[in-house]
């Protein structure tokens, strides 16, 4: 016997395929680990290692038995979004914006003056006023001053209350009115100044302090002060409750956070600035394309960020920063929740930022050094295949029922590369940056999570809300029920339904809005990336003249991007559909099927 392996080092995960091709082209064996390093470094090899292990173990053969390894040339791709945060939320002075505690009191919107509790007694009943309450005083104690205090025929409006004690007061009122709770610098509170304070109904958001005219309506703003104060209405969207006070010495601004410029070198030199967004971003990139390599302006976030990547994979690969050049980046315009500068409860609001992936094309060199390395480990010579769009389009061709010509979309963890094959054979590719990993990103982002394993959860399975112990509600409304109990601790709560067990969402955020984030990122990064895929290798760069699209990759498991992208793709009339690897792999292990094909018809001469 003589066994053939071929290895797919991706962004995410390694995957191996091998042949015994000494009685012509027979596959016997795969596997899948995660990758270790970045993709295309000297860390990948442990990773590599591990994957073709695994598959020598499920036929019974040590390493040593494989007669040669085949290894992709592995294009690395880095995305960051942290430090492209666009716009700040600054409030100077005594203002404060938008606290959403748990749970609120009451119900309805109140305006009056800032007063502390003990000074209610001494208050003329012609005065509006919203009771400031700190933690020092308890809510019994509370309750009975301000019922005393409408007895005695005192307008107070709302309360401010520093103590989570909001539901529990309003309880013991008798008469409804908003209270806000859980705010923790309450001494920061002006006395003495109009405020605002809003309880919505239970499902429902706040209207008023939300609206910019309703703000304006309230604290009687000039047309000019009514711009100033859209930051504070932009950032209260969506809240259960909200507090408003706004001095005569306050301010409240939206600020443009320098993040620089990006410099486009391809046919044309382009320069585009990161606060423009994405849409000018990508435009200057069409613009320019094909471009040879991107710098960011000294001395500004973009321009950390690009250097930061170009060092990185210099050190990895033993190159010099100023050869690592940026073959392609993908720009999305996200939102990331800032706190507040100022605020004084602890406020959050979702600022403009803009997600880069950017694609780093090296030297051959580091795949050498690859290559060598899994020699000294292995004792077994290991080949450099092609191009990694190039291989899969010789997988993808092992799908029952598929020929030439044919489109293929490799939906990686990095990126997203595309093929075209003609009748003849002849094959045309290109690589895009952006794909899983990004979306992964932006979901952690957005959704505030700031933890890399649930949002990739919340990325790859559905979600659910457990309703009672016996029953969960999906996100399409379906309903399933269990003959035991749902453990305790998922109660009441939005799960992600995985295989084998359901992983709360340690989120405020509803299941729908949860849902809309993510398919949102997926739209944003893969029907992107299709489109301007397809238009670069499709004859003459026009979409309708491609007929057939197989997906293969990692994303192309996914329970919803294969059905984003065939409803996208059917407007140009074509037909797109997961591949299925030699009739048994799914979507997957496409590149690393093809690197054997390959190295096979090498040696038969085809």
């Amino acid at each position: 016997m003589k066994f053939i392996a071929g290895v797919d080092v991706g962004n995410s995960t390694t995957e191996v395929a091998i042949a015994d091709i000494e009685n012509g082209l027979n596959f016997v064996s795969s596997s899948l680990s995660k990758t270790t390093g970045i993709k295309g470094t000297l860390d990948n090899v442990v990773g590599i290692l591990n994957s073709l292990t695994d598959a020598c173990k499920k036929i019974n053969i040590e390493l040593s038995a494989l007669d040669s390894i085949c290894i992709n040339e592995a294009t690395p791709v880095i995305g960051d979004v942290a430090m492209e945060t666009i716009t700040e939320t600054i409030i100077t002075e005594s203002t404060m914006i938008g606290h959403n505690p748990d749970t609120p009191g009451g119900l309805g919107i109140g305006i009056g003056k800032t007063v502390y509790i003990d000074e209610i007694v001494n208050l003329h009943s012609m005065e509006d006023v919203i009771c400031i309450i700190p933690k020092s005083v308890d809510f019994e104690t509370a309750a009975m001053r301000i019922n005393n205090a409408l007895d005695n025929n005192v307008k107070i409006n709302g309360l401010i209350v520093q103590a989570d004690d909001g539901v529990i007061i309003s309880n013991r009122l008798r008469k409804v009115i908003p209270i806000v709770d859980e705010v923790s610098l309450i001494e920061k509170v002006p006395m003495g100044m109009i405020a605002a304070v809003e309880v919505a109904s239970p499902g429902s958001n706040i209207t008023v302090l939300s609206n910019p005219y309703g703000l304006a309506t309230i604290f009687s703003l000039t047309p000019d002060e009514t711009k100033h104060i859209i930051p504070v209405a932009r950032a209260l969207i969506g809240n259960k409750s909200a507090v408003v006070i706004r001095t005569p010495e306050g301010d409240v601004k939206e600020r443009t956070i320098p993040s620089g410029n990006l410099i486009l070198f391809g046919k044309q030199e382009k320069k585009v600035g990161i606060e423009e967004g994405a849409v000018k971003i990508m435009k200057a990139l069409r613009d320019a394309w094909p471009i040879n390599d991107v710098v960011g302006e000294s001395g500004t976030n973009v321009g950390g960020m690009i250097e930061r990547v170009k060092q990185v994979m210099g050190q990895l690969t033993k190159q010099k920063s100023c050869e690592i050049k940026i073959q392609d980046i993908l720009a999305v315009d996200t939102f990331v929740p800032q706190k507040v500068n100022g605020g004084i409860a602890g406020e959050f609001a979702l600022e403009n930022a803009v997600a880069l992936a950017a694609m780093v094309k090296t030297s051959r060199l580091p795949m050498e050094s690859i290559a060598r390395k899994l020699e000294q480990e292995t004792g077994i010579k290991v080949i450099i295949g092609g191009v990694e769009a190039n291989m899969a389009v010789l997988g993808a061709l092992t799908t029952p029922g598929t020929d030439r010509p044919m489109v293929i979309l490799d939906l990686g963890g990095g990126s997203t590369d595309s093929a075209f094959i003609s009748k003849t054979g002849d094959v045309k590719s290109i690589h895009h940056a952006g794909a899983g990993e990004m979306v992964t990103m932006l979901i952690n982002s957005e959704l505030g999570i700031d933890d890399y394993n649930l949002a990739e959860d919340i990325k790859k399975y559905p979600l659910a809300k457990v309703e009672s112990l016996f029953n969960i509600r999906y996100e399409d409304g379906s309903v399933c029920f269990f003959q035991k109990p749902l453990s305790a601790s998922i109660f009441a709560r939005n799960v992600v339904v995985k295989e084998n067990e359901m992983v709360p969402v340690h989120s405020k955020h509803s299941i729908d809005k949860i849902r809309i984030v993510r398919r949102e990122a997926k739209k944003k990064i893969f029907i992107t990336n299709v489109v301007r895929a397809l238009q670069d290798i499709a004859p003459g760069n026009n979409l309708r003249a491609i007929e057939f699209v197989v997906l293969v990759g990692g994303s192309a498991l996914d329970f919803e991007i294969p059905e984003m992208i065939s409803d996208e793709l059917s407007h140009y009339g074509i037909v797109c559909g997961s591949g299925n690897i030699r009739a048994k792999e799914g979507p997957r292990n496409a590149v690393a099927t093809g690197l054997v094909i390959s190295y096979y018809n090498s040696l038969k001469g085809i």
